[in-house]
């Protein structure tokens, strides 16, 4: 059960630390004058969190890909516009959020289906045998939408469940028991 442990708890990583979020902000400042330098440490930062969302919700790596690329363009030009709060990472999903439903409508208008040979593995960021990868890729694709994207929030960009309920628009309670429930329903997939 070493892959379960992937979901269950956050990655610690640089942008999950709340004493980093200066460092983020201060980079996003950097950017908002121009320093492409600040921009690209930025990225270097914060790519698996932004990249792994927008897998979450689009489902696609190519879109995912081309959704990453975009919101690094996005920050660049409007880096101005970023309010220090504290929790850069919270603007830059939401940036993030948009992008992807954005293109999810426009796919959607276009009435075009998901090429199956773009798809890519939720855990492909993680050193795991490609059995163990593949068990949990399948095991959070029978997730809902709104379940996947709860887990990959939390496990992959370290966000507490308040920030999620935030950047998701839902109650906290529901993102609580949505979390909850899901990690239950992934414990028992990966046990069958």
């Amino acid at each position: 059960m070493l892959y379960f442990a992937i979901i269950s708890s956050p990655k610690e990583n640089e942008h999950t630390k709340t004493e980093k979020s200066p460092l983020l902000e201060s980079y996003i400042a950097r950017t908002a004058e121009g320093d492409t330098e600040a921009l690209a440490s930025l990225y270097e930062q914060t790519k698996g969190a932004v990249y792994g969302f927008a897998l979450s919700v689009l489902k696609n790596t190519h879109d995912a890909e081309d959704v990453l690329q975009d919101t690094y363009i996005r920050i660049y030009n409007y880096a101005h516009t970023y309010k220090p709060s504290g929790n850069p990472m919270a603007w830059m999903l939401e940036i993030t959020k948009n992008l992807s439903y954005m293109l999810l409508r426009k796919k959607s208008r276009e009435d075009t289906s998901p090429d199956d040979e773009s798809e890519r593995s939720f855990t492909d960021d993680f050193s795991y045998s490609t059995d163990e990868q593949l068990s949990v890729t399948e095991a959070m694709l029978k997730l809902s939408d709104d379940e996947r994207q709860i887990i990959t929030l939390h496990a992959v960009t370290g966000l507490k469940h308040r920030e999620i309920a935030r950047l998701l628009g839902m109650p906290l309670a529901t993102v609580l028991s949505k979390y909850n429930r899901s990690i239950k329903k992934l414990q028992k997939i990966l046990e069958e």
